[in-house]
């Protein structure tokens, strides 16, 4: 399929002071019972950085830490260790119902599934005005109703006071999930983070739901961290994109310089996977080795060296560390190097 023209910013965001960032944000799941007690490495030493006005997208296969990243954002999860800041204050330090309700306001999450986000037994309004009533509660009875008719406009949905008054069965997939980023954009947030929002999307829609993202960043000043296993989505609504691997973020930088050269193998195995039309029927080598990541008291050394055309000795031992290799571009990798990508890959189809 022919992916459509970017509408990520053409420009890169103005320097500025981060809205969020983690420094070494880690979290371990204890498995098993008993002497079968062992350690599960969802996360392991996550720096991630997102600015204001900015879509950062953060891809990677099933089971590769993804939506444990937005958890702990989202303070579902406790990090086992590492730091989360926000706005250049560390959330150890947001205590008492209050501050922790508050920043749940300005950093809200829209889950993979639209329908079970939403109560079944109620109008669709009565999500978002319990909503404004916990978040805003300056508000009256009619300027509830005047924010939620304006919120679900904002998300491309018309007759605002009829799609309110529906019940969420009496709404398409892709409508419901509008409602999901309508319920978020009610509370004023400075971050949605968007856990997989458009996967369970016919692809039809998709399109209109990563539109909305991209609008919603120019007229609200809202950032997105946006959590996918597709790549071409990334590359269509992202400023910045991180690719993450048994736990790691194994690359990141622009998403135009990541996906354009590449440096860490498992990268190009993504870029591998996306469907390309003029390409013959084949399975592909590298992308038949699919077995999964070690993140059960994982070995020192890469994670991905099992799967690694490219893996060397040091690879068996030593856990490689995100190194600079282009402009604002990095990569944790052993043999990646600044002068080249690591092979010709496929580029994504436009």
């Amino acid at each position: 399929m022919t992916e459509p023209t970017s509408v990520a910013s053409a420009e890169a965001p103005a320097p500025t002071s981060p809205l969020l960032e983690t420094r070494a944000l880690t979290r371990h799941f204890k498995v098993g019972a008993g002497f079968s007690r062992r350690t599960l490495h969802a996360v392991d030493d996550v720096d991630l950085v997102i600015n204001p006005r900015e879509i950062v997208a953060l891809v990677g296969e099933s089971g590769s830490g993804k939506s444990t990243v937005a958890r702990l954002l989202a303070r579902v999860y406790k990090p086992t260790s590492g730091e989360i800041r926000y706005q250049g204050r560390s959330l150890g330090a947001v205590r008492g119902r209050r501050a922790q309700l508050a920043y749940r306001g300005d950093v809200p999450m829209v889950f993979q599934d639209p329908f079970s986000s939403l109560n079944p037994a109620y109008h669709v309004a009565h999500g978002i005005l319990r909503g404004l009533r916990l978040h805003r509660p300056e508000l009256n009875r009619a300027q509830r109703h005047a924010e939620a008719e304006r919120v679900v406009e904002a998300v491309g949905l018309v007759p605002a006071a009829e799609i309110l008054g529906r019940y969420p069965y009496e709404l398409s997939g892709g409508q419901r999930q509008r409602i999901g980023f309508a319920q978020a954009l009610a509370y004023r947030p400075k971050l949605i983070l968007a856990d997989e929002p458009v996967s369970m999307l016919d692809i039809s829609i998709r399109i209109g739901l990563l539109n909305v993202m991209a609008r919603l960043r120019e007229t609200e000043g809202v950032s997105f961290l946006y959590i996918t296993h597709d790549i071409a989505s990334a590359r269509y609504v992202s400023d910045r994109l991180l690719v993450m691997y048994g736990g790691h973020v194994v690359e990141s930088g622009p998403t135009e310089a990541v996906l354009a050269r590449p440096k860490h193998p498992y990268t190009e195995l993504l870029l591998s996977a996306v469907p390309d039309p003029r390409a013959p029927l084949a399975v592909d080598a590298q992308a038949a080795r699919s077995e999964p990541p070690a993140v059960i008291d994982p070995a020192p050394g890469c994670r991905f060296r099992a799967r690694c055309p490219l893996a060397i000795d040091v690879c068996h031992s030593v856990t490689p560390r995100l190194r600079e290799l282009g402009p604002a571009h990095t990569a944790a990798c052993h043999v990646a190097t600044a002068d080249a990508p690591l092979a010709q890959s496929p580029a994504i189809p436009v």
